[in-house]
């Protein structure tokens, strides 16, 4: 197996930091999770499930040429109702919070089917939440039906495992950068992940419905972290959390239990990211795209 992935096998039953620092971990994030040490990460980033099924397993179509729209159908985002979906959740984010040092950042993102539903969970957990930022996407889904606002926005809450929390790591000056306006506003302006830095399969169709994009990554981690913390994703799909921390000399512990993603991920990593500045820190692209001049 290739040495950046770690099995998970029922035999083992506690994780040293350093068996799995910068490595991808190939099981299940309830197993593997309650095998890592109390307070042992810096930094969380969680891309949960949405919970973007529609009912009674309808089809969107795009009433133009009646095709059908490729959505989020795959099985991790599949729950039997409402309650099943916050358990998950619940679930998740105990386990999570036990892991995190207490001045220990997290992010998780999701879209208005389930970030409301996350909000109050980790509220009701103790999670003290210090900010919302939204992600304006400049080249959202289009709105086929048209009966609707386009959704063009994703909410990601950055939060404290307690109010107690002090000491946290936040980069005034480079949030400054990234945000709209002079005072760095928590509105982050970029596309969706497109073109070549979608992971695809060997048929030539994206390998996850959900990648995020290399910038929102480097945004989150610029923002939160300082160079040699360790940062989490317990759910870490193609890897962007990874691949991005290793390249801004973060560390990272990623985990996933679709062999298909981690078999993907491996590849991703035999190529060199080279980070770029950001494409949209121009604050007259960001205020042409956002018509405040």
């Amino acid at each position: 197996m290739n040495n950046l992935v770690l099995r998970d096998i029922i035999e083992k039953q506690k994780y040293s930091i350093e068996e799995v620092r910068n490595k991808i971990i190939l099981g299940d994030a309830f197993k593997v999770l309650q095998k890592i040490d109390d307070e042992s990460v810096d930094m969380v980033f969680i891309d949960p499930p949405y919970f973007l099924q529609l009912p009674n397993n309808k089809e969107l179509k795009r009433w133009t040429v009646n095709t059908v729209v490729e959505g989020v159908n795959d099985e991790w985002d599949k729950f039997s109702s409402f309650e099943e979906y916050d358990e998950f959740i619940k679930k998740l984010l105990t386990e999570v919070k036990r892991v995190m040092k207490p001045q220990a950042t997290i992010w998780v993102i999701a879209t208005y089917h389930s970030i409301f539903r996350i909000g109050k969970i980790m509220q009701d957990l103790g999670y003290w939440i210090l900010n919302n930022v939204i992600w304006v996407k400049t080249n959202p889904m289009p709105n086929w039906l048209g009966v609707r606002f386009t959704n063009a926005t994703e909410t990601l809450i950055w939060a404290v495992k307690d109010k107690k929390a002090k000491k946290y790591t936040f980069n005034k000056e480079y949030a400054k950068k990234v945000g709209i306006g002079s005072v760095g506003a928590n509105v982050w302006v970029l596309p969706l992940c497109w073109g070549k830095e979608r992971i695809k399969d060997k048929e030539g169709k994206k390998l996850h419905s959900t990648q995020k994009p290399i910038e929102l990554l480097k945004r989150v981690i610029l923002s939160s972290t300082k160079e040699g913390d360790l940062i989490l994703d317990p759910v870490a799909g193609t890897g962007t959390t990874g691949y991005v921390a290793q390249t801004l000399k973060r560390d990272f512990i990623m985990i996933e239990i679709n062999p298909k993603y981690v078999a993907g991920i491996v590849e991703r990593f035999k190529k060199p990211l080279a980070i770029q500045e950001d494409f949209l820190g121009d604050s007259k692209k960001i205020k042409k795209y956002m018509k405040l001049e």
